[in-house]
């Protein structure tokens, strides 16, 4: 999952520049320092004192905040919801870029992680010490967060994949859970013939979902080392993978046509209009906070498979905490992100909903046995965590991915509302991909 290479961190720092929408650039004061920062340190400057800003969504931090405050009366936390991902990016690369305004604390999701180190804007946290957490992590997230000796983030959560399935609706059309993407075609295909108005899924395109996709399907369509990039939604074999079986789908109208978190699409999870979601494991919290009355209707199931018999998965969303470079309260901040994320926090946001990226969570006999009532009393924390141990590592993200995403419905998206071919819709997003990365001083695809 590595993005880039340090040496390649170096030498696309010219890269950044005002054109850059969504790339939070370094500020005018990129020095910082790499001086070792001890725990004693860590501790002086918690009894000192002072106050730091932390920009998140994630609603768990709310008790953690509380929390770490009460441990540590003379430091004062912030907490600002600066608006969820693009939105609290732009607003973050405006703040670098203006030099003010920026917060000492930053929740950067795993995707865009890599488009903010290019830029520069994030403090390298192995001073702290924090590169020797490695087995602290599950794979996915660590190496999200890292690229090679350097550390810039500490990992919030994961979002090992898996199946939910409406098993009332599957049973009353005598429809079994399927195991492999073919099945799941078969499934879809037999139960909008048995209820027009019910659909296996919903999608309008989504590039997080299409890339979590590729990635199960043992894609690697980006690749970057040093300067050079590749982009492969042609011919890569998740990509020929995925597009085999979604365009099926597409063709015979067995995909709700609904965007995710629209109140339809909670509509649809309720009434059983919609009876699967394939996502991470993240999602139990929203089930029960916004499709309560199908409590006890839902399940939790492994992944489909591209081939019969693997067990392989994938990861979808999740975020971690960067410490930005232009914090005037680096050991504080970063202090609050140890807490927040390899200590006494985790618990709390655990307790919160939050799905661990902390091994020693994901193998917890309390965790592994935790029944969900929403599930029916399933211990569905046994599928998520056992999901976080198939997940390919190979995978690596386009280091200016925020953009590449925000052109997806540009060109893939049209498949889902028009005559265009998913992979025609693919190479169109190729092309912008290629054209933007070749703009910024990349060389892509030479």
């Amino acid at each position: 999952m590595r993005t880039m290479t340090r040496r390649a961190m170096r030498g696309v720092g010219l890269l950044c520049a005002a054109a850059l929408s969504l790339t939070a650039c370094g500020s005018s004061d990129d020095s910082g320092s790499d001086k070792a920062v001890s725990g004693g340190d860590l501790r002086a400057a918690l009894r000192e004192g002072g106050s730091i800003t932390v920009w998140a969504w994630e609603p768990t931090l709310k008790q953690v905040v509380t929390d770490f405050q009460k441990e540590y009366p003379k430091v004062k936390v912030k907490l600002v919801n600066a608006g969820t991902g693009n939105d609290q990016y732009t607003a973050l690369q405006n703040a670098v870029q203006a030099g003010s305004g920026v917060p000492d604390v930053a929740q950067v999701e795993y995707y865009a992680l890599g488009q903010f180190a290019l830029g520069k804007s994030l403090e390298d946290l192995s001073r702290y010490g924090a590169d020797k957490f490695k087995d602290a992590y599950s794979p996915g997230p660590w190496n999200a967060v890292t690229v090679d000796d350097a550390v810039f983030a500490l990992p919030m959560d994961s979002g090992p994949m898996a199946l939910f399935y409406n098993k009332k609706v599957l049973d009353k059309h005598q429809i079994a859970t399927p195991t492999t993407w073919d099945e799941y075609l078969e499934a879809a295909r037999a139960l909008h013939a048995a209820d027009p108005k019910a659909y296996i899924a919903n999608d309008t395109g989504d590039a997080g979902f299409t890339t979590s996709m590729i990635w199960q399907a043992g894609g690697t369509p980006f690749k970057t080392r040093d300067t050079n990039v590749t982009v492969d939604l042609t011919n890569d074999k998740g990509v020929v993978a995925f597009t085999k079986v979604w365009q099926k789908l597409i063709d015979e109208k067995l995909l709700a046509p609904i965007s995710s978190w629209s109140d339809e699409w909670y509509k649809g999870l309720a009434d059983g209009t919609i009876a699967t979601l394939a996502t991470g494991a993240w999602m139990p919290a929203n089930f029960v906070s916004g499709v309560e009355g199908a409590s006890g209707d839902w399940r939790a199931a492994a992944l489909p498979q591209w081939k019969k018999g693997e067990e392989v998965s994938s990861e979808n969303g999740g975020s971690s905490l960067a410490v930005m470079k232009a914090s005037k309260n680096k050991d504080l901040a970063y202090a609050f992100n140890e807490y927040a994320n390899h200590s006494e926090g985790v618990q709390a946001r655990l307790e919160g909903g939050a799905f661990p990226a902390t091994t020693a969570d994901l193998s917890s006999p309390t965790f592994l046995e935790q029944t969900f009532p929403y599930f029916g009393g399933q211990k569905a924390n046994e599928i998520f965590a056992r999901s976080a141990t198939q997940v390919p590592e190979e995978w690596s993200y386009l280091p200016y991915q925020v953009y590449a995403n925000s052109v997806f419905n540009d060109s893939v998206g049209k498949a889902y509302v028009s005559d265009t071919k998913l992979i025609d819709g693919l190479k169109a997003w190729q092309k912008a991909a290629v054209d933007y990365g070749t703009e910024q001083g990349f060389d892509v695809n030479k």
